[in-house]
């Protein structure tokens, strides 16, 4: 009994591919086709961070570095965008609403037909340059709505 332990101990702690647990958004169905467009765009690395899986496994989510950046594409418009004082910083063609969280920075894009949220660890808290990695593949899957 206790080897059949021990293999399941190893087992499930032998995966290459870590996972972080995220919660799935619920968009409409148009903003859902935008998005799974989106996912398959999404770059194979960022800021030295390999793509992984997430928790659950959808075609609205992605995760770099085992959650350090995690995408969560249709998630609804953030109250804080109504704030004229908000936040936000542009990256190569994207606009981007930030907000400041003691874990690290979350962005949520601006003027799109869908919301592309963007949560990065601590190390990310003075560097948005993840955001670059992700403009071309937010602009060519994500109509501006304006």
């Amino acid at each position: 009994m206790p080897a059949v332990v021990l293999f399941l101990a190893v087992a499930g702690c032998s995966s290459t591919d870590a996972s972080a647990p995220v919660t799935v958004p619920g968009p409409p169905a148009g903003e859902a086709a935008l998005c799974r467009a989106l996912h398959e765009e999404l770059p194979a690395e960022i800021a030295g961070l390999e793509r992984g899986d997430t928790d659950p496994a959808s075609d609205l989510t992605a995760q770099w570095g085992g959650g350090a950046i995690v995408l969560r594409c249709g998630v609804p418009r953030p109250e804080r965008m109504s704030d004229p004082q908000a936040d936000a910083v542009e990256a190569d063609g994207v606009n981007w609403m930030l907000e400041e969280r003691e874990s690290g920075p979350r962005f949520t894009s601006t003027y799109r037909k869908t919301y592309v949220e963007v949560t990065m660890d601590e190390r990310f808290t003075h560097d948005s340059t993840p955001l670059a990695a992700l403009a071309a593949p937010v602009r060519e899957t994500i109509p501006p709505s304006v």
